[in-house]
């Protein structure tokens, strides 16, 4: 009997440690996803909610919190980078439907004679068994390293204006002579077109890994990627 006790006093402390440690859990888990006290939250809308791109009907729109503690300093870093790989998105973009409308450099690319034409489209371009030879993707590679580290930068005390402004005292093409509203416009379409062209070219990339395993489908205009 007293050997029986003795296990059911053991069975009893390790289900209530048990419930104890999931008592623990749960209130973990509710700290964990407890919504951010209100006031830190309205700080930041009010910091943020008249900045360049938040549009309607989204408004200022960051659900992962990023900016939520308001600082300025954060948010136009990732402003930058927003608009920057926003324009890398548009030229990618526009790379994609160009070649794959069938525009090529005409010549060679390289002096064995292979045509820009004979090398496929999209990712396969880059990788795969058909791919550029690696010393032409060298060659791209430190191209895009000259112009990110020569002209696609903001340097300072040059007469910048805002975040992503790389004019530098150089290139103008008439920005001056548009007045404030008209800059500003400019400013949200660009933002705008590049946010798109981010979802636009990842799109176009899924799907032509789709095509490679067999679940392609017929996308409007360009068919089915390849």
């Amino acid at each position: 009997n007293t050997f029986s006790l003795s296990i059911l006093t053991i069975q009893s402390n390790k289900q209530s440690a048990m419930k104890s440690v999931i008592i623990a859990s749960l209130l973990a888990s509710a700290v964990a996803f407890a919504p951010a006290k209100s006031a830190s939250k309205t700080s930041a809308l009010n910091s943020f909610e008249d900045e360049l791109g938040a549009q309607a009907p989204l408004g200022f729109f960051d659900p992962l919190g990023l900016v939520a503690d308001g600082d300025q300093e954060k948010f136009d870093r990732l402003r930058y980078v927003e608009i920057k790989h926003g324009r890398i998105c548009q030229l990618a973009f526009l790379g994609q439907i160009t070649t794959r409308g069938g525009v090529h450099l005409p010549g060679n690319i390289d002096y064995s004679g292979h045509s820009f034409d004979s090398f496929p489209n999209g990712i396969a371009a880059v990788i795969g068994p058909d791919a550029i030879p690696t010393a032409g993707i060298v060659q791209m590679v430190a191209f895009v390293g000259f112009l990110e580290c020569a002209f696609m930068r903001d340097v300072p005390d040059t007469g910048n204006e805002f975040v992503g402004d790389f004019r530098n005292g150089f290139i103008d093409f008439g920005w001056d002579s548009l007045d404030a509203e008209a800059q500003l416009s400019k400013r949200a379409i660009e933002l705008n077109n590049g946010r798109a062209a981010q979802m636009g070219i990842l799109g176009l990339m899924v799907h032509e890994k789709l095509g490679e395993i067999g679940m392609g489908v017929d996308l409007p205009i360009i068919g089915q990627l390849s």
